[in-house]
């Protein structure tokens, strides 16, 4: 053992299927060592090492710093819930237990945070670490600890940390996870001791991922290469506000404020086009949405062609980043919703929540107790909920007073300057400023290390375009009014956005989790500065409410963030952030219920701020809307059970509105027709074992890829997917026609047209304009094809996905299934994505068979262009009841432990996958009826 710890008992996992879990390790592991020792690697595993990073949970451990002892509860799922007698000893034995749990996972996290990656996985991360070392997130983390956080905030960073090293001490890689042990065929890295810093940094990563619509920017800008304004426009339509509510269902509050900021001032939206494609139009490029001035926005030449490479490198950079707690790209979100006690069964308000983010193993969140056995001045915690691995208290979950729900506002706190560059400096109001420039250097292993020079404008804006070949053209060629300043050695891209300036986050956290009311709940929020997101509130006294928070700018009048602006010019400089007491909020509205499902949160004709042009266009929002006004109909109330079964709620909203035009198609092919009469009768619902729910999908698909994304440019489409299309200014081989060959450049999970509900609203608006230009795709083989006919369209669609299932699934269509087709793998996300095939197979876990889909509530979705796995999941559910806690429900994607035999690495996701949910226990009454294993953890 370490010599600061004294084990007592048992050193072994949980009793919870212990047999079966030792069983099926034992069988593995005897396949895996076979495997490996036909492998010249100098070396084997033997399950010796495999068991020793298993945490201990029973008995007793000593460890130096704890004031007092502290008990470490876990049930038969390995979930912890850990009682003290100080805040100190209460955050320091998290630090133990989720180190013992999830420290490789935890060490993975803080190297990329810190631009570190190349120390740990060699050569391959550089490129990832040059761009965030530009990024600085530990820096600003750095000096958010020492500047920004309260005393009490850095006591319980320095007490998690201090049980994280407690854990660490003594023991060597190999001793911590598999992974390392893996590792160690490669590399001799040894992990370093935690710090407060690494917590904190943490946050950052989570803001980048959560960051709002710099996508956006990027895309518009892209789709001019081949579209013209009006067509980008119908691509991106206004919000339909008259068929999906909003977050906030006004009430005017907010008509003094409008009418304070009518006609200008910061952050006024004024009489400007905020909100549509076309954006701003003084001193703006053309190369995003308004197109050239006739209209075709071919942004034809050499400076157009050089925008979109400049700014595909940019996406390819983003993408290629490493997520943090699970997203990047675009159509990720989450619901979560509360329901007064006037309109529940036990008489006291229902909360929901689950977070959708993309799939990984172990699962981002980390589900515990965090209790004081009396709670006081010395001892203020009784929280319990969801948590990050890394990070001290509770992000999402409920305290003995009040429950909260999270879930992405995706207001816009990221803009991308273009920069004119001059000498060593930029131009500024027609001024040269000098960069702000610092050194780092990446250490890599197996290599040597690299140096880079990282530059900064006098605000603080990091040149994106430093870190990447393609983006060292950026702006060298791009089209700019004639008001721009001289383009000299090209234009450079800069990152403005938030989560770069200190804050007090953690802070927040704090707060939150010690909160007796609505008072104490939104005073915590307003420390909440990034990322923004949409907070939902209930208490055990019957209130609800909602709160956006954050750091949210304003903007010139006429500037909207929607496209790259010039950064020459300082009219487009943020002009400062709204108040938050500005921000919209409410508390107990007479409805009885509050909804956020990324949907808009406010009409923008009743709010003075824009918040963003690039809102979730309400698809599940309203959906959850109408479940909450059908169950409640003529007197109804809502259960615990409801709300799940809500959650659950597989709709297919742009089913309801195709299925009748294609049930309308007369088709010649009898086997198509037969996959036609699949829709007849059909519930619209996505379980997994529906043949319909499958065919639909496929057509929906095809429908996409012949409209849209056949007319796409190639930055946006699929790799691999590759069309004879009209020159832009393309290299490559032309044919008869004048045609040349263009592939697309994007990951399947990441390419256009994804599916989600802005294609569901695109082809909403286009069902009654059947003749539009877009219901046009040339005849392929036997398959007809459509000249500006929306059924003729369809009709290709129908038959290209009759053929496609016949391929992926048999021509008997008795044998398909949705659930066939969607399919959720669980990938270690280091390791297991680029690690050799043997330990991928050691790591990794699945397939799954899903019911859900792109857009319903059951948010199991998919990239129609890249195909029909599952990309994103509702990465935990909740359902918490404020009568009595313990009869609240959780459940998590994959399970406690990061350890790849533990019987509780993927103990949950079965259950997880039929929508069941775990009891939940808070009480200590409880939470002992549950308890399986119990360590207690001495001074």
């Amino acid at each position: 053992m370490p010599p600061n710890t004294t084990a007592t008992t048992g050193d072994k996992p949980g009793k919870s299927g212990r047999k079966k879990g030792r069983k099926a390790r034992l069988i593995v592991l005897v396949l895996v060592l076979a495997i490996i020792g036909g492998i010249a690697y100098g070396g084997y595993w033997s399950i010796s090492t495999v068991r020793a990073s298993f945490p201990q949970t029973k008995g007793s451990i000593t460890l130096e710093g704890l004031s007092g002892p502290v008990d470490v509860k876990r049930d038969g799922y390995g979930i912890p819930q850990i009682y003290a007698s100080s805040d100190e000893d209460l955050f320091m034995a998290q630090g133990y237990v989720q180190a013992q749990d999830r420290f490789y996972e935890m060490d993975v996290r803080r190297h990329m945070t810190s631009g570190r990656l190349s120390e740990m996985f060699g050569k391959s991360q550089v490129d990832n670490d040059e761009f965030l070392r530009t990024l600085g997130w530990d820096r600003v983390a750095k000096k958010e600890y020492d500047t920004t956080l309260s005393d009490s905030t850095k006591k319980y960073l320095q007490a998690y940390a201090k049980g994280v090293n407690a854990y660490l001490a003594g023991k060597g890689a190999e001793d911590i996870s598999l992974e390392y042990a893996a590792l160690g065929f490669t590399n001799d890295y040894k992990p370093a001791q935690w710090t407060p810093v690494d917590s904190v940094s943490w946050l950052k990563a989570m803001a980048w991922d959560l960051r709002g619509n710099m996508q956006e920017e990027i895309d518009r800008a892209l789709l001019t290469s081949r579209l013209g304004p009006q067509q980008i426009a119908e691509l991106y339509p206004e919000y339909p506000y008259d068929g999906n509510d909003g977050t906030i269902v006004q009430d005017g509050r907010y008509d003094e404020l409008t009418e304070t900021f009518e006609g200008g001032g910061s952050g006024d939206s004024g009489d400007s086009d905020s909100g549509s494609t076309e954006g701003s139009t003084e001193g703006s490029t053309e190369g995003s949405t308004e197109g050239s001035s006739d209209g075709t926005g071919d942004s034809s030449g050499t400076e157009g062609s050089a925008l979109q490479s400049q700014l595909s490198g940019l996406y390819d950079v983003l993408d290629d980043l490493p997520v943090a707690v699970g997203v990047n790209g675009n159509g990720i979100g989450s619901n979560s919703w509360v329901v007064a006690g006037k309109y529940t069964i036990t008489g006291k308000p229902l909360l929901a929540n689950d977070p959708h983010l993309s799939a990984s193993l172990p699962s981002v969140w980390y589900q515990m107790g965090l209790h004081c056995r009396t709670v006081s001045s010395t001892c203020q915690y009784d929280v319990s909920g969801y948590t990050f691995a890394g990070m001290p208290g509770v992000i999402i979950g409920h305290n003995r007073d009040i429950s909260w729900g999270m879930t992405n506002s995706g207001v816009d706190v990221t803009d991308l300057y273009l920069e004119k560059l001059s000498g060593d400096g930029y131009v500024y109001d027609g001024e040269v400023e000098a960069f702000t420039t610092r050194e780092e250097t990446i250490k890599v292993a197996g290599g040597s290390p690299k140096k880079i020079v990282v530059r900064q404008t006098a605000d603080g804006m990091p040149l994106l375009s430093d870190r990447d070949t393609e983006l060292v053209k950026v702006g060298k060629k791009a089209t700019v009014d004639a008001a721009a300043p001289d383009r000299g050695d090209g234009y450079a891209v800069a990152l403005k956005w938030t989560a770069l300036e200190a804050g007090t986050t953690m802070d927040a956290v704090f707060e939150m989790n010690r909160a007796a009311d609505w008072d104490d709940f939104r005073a915590a929020a307003r420390k909440f500065d990034v990322p923004s997101q949409n907070l939902i509130y209930a208490d055990t006294e019957n209130h609800i409410g909602y709160q956006l928070p954050g750091k949210i700018p304003t903007r010139a009048k006429g500037v909207d963030g929607s496209i790259p602006s010039p950064g020459w010019d300082s009219k487009y400089k943020w002009t400062g952030y709204i108040d938050f007491d500005e921000l919209p909020y409410e508390y107990d509205p007479e409805r009885g219920y509050i909804v956020t499902a990324n949907q808009a949160v406010v009409d923008p004709e009743k709010y003075p701020y824009t918040l963003t042009t690039d809102w979730g266009y309400g698809t599940r929002s309203q959906r959850i809307t109408d479940l909450i006004k059908l169950k409640t109909r003529n007197g109804g109330k809502i259960s615990t059970d409801d709300m799940r079964q809500m959650q659950l709620d597989n709709d297919s909203q742009i089913a309801r509105l195709v299925v009748p035009a294609l049930l309308k198609i007369n088709l010649d092919d009898p086997d198509v027709r037969e996959a036609q009469e699949l829709l007849q009768g059909w519930g619209y619902t996505q379980d997994a074992d529906s043949a319909a729910a499958a065919y639909f999908n496929a057509v929906w698909r095809n429908i996409l890829k012949l409209a849209f994304g056949d007319k796409l440019p190639k930055e946006l489409r699929v790799k691999g997917q590759c069309l004879w299309v009209d020159p832009v200014n393309s290299t490559g081989p032309v044919d008869e026609t004048g045609k040349v060959r263009e592939c697309g450049q994007r990951d399947g999970d990441q390419a256009q047209p994804d599916g989600g509900d802005r294609w569901f609203e695109v082809v909403r608006n286009l069902m009654e304009k059947p003749d539009s230009d877009w219901w046009t795709t040339p005849e392929s083989g036997r398959r007809p094809g459509a000249d500006h006919n929306r059924d003729k369209l369809f009709e290709r669609a129908m038959i290209d996905a009759r053929w496609e299932l016949t391929a992926k699934l048999g021509k008997d269509i008795d044998t398909w299934s949705w659930g066939r087709l969607h399919r959720l793998f669980l990938k270690n996300q280091t390791l297991g994505t680029s690690g050799p095939g043997f330990l991928q197979y050691i790591l990794n876990r699945g397939p799954w068979k899903l019911s859900g889909g792109e857009a319903a509530v059951n948010a199991a979705g998919w990239n129609a262009a890249g195909g029909y796995d599952v990309v994103w999941v509702p990465s935990m559910r909740m359902v918490v009841n404020l009568d009595d806690l313990d009869k609240s429900k959780w459940i998590n994607l994959t399970g406690a432990s990061g350890h790849a035999f533990s019987a509780h690495y993927t103990d949950q996701t079965d259950k997880w996958a039929k929508g069941e949910l775990l009891d939940w226990s808070f009480s200590a009454k409880a939470v002992d009826g549950n308890t399986s294993d119990t360590l207690v953890l001495k001074p």
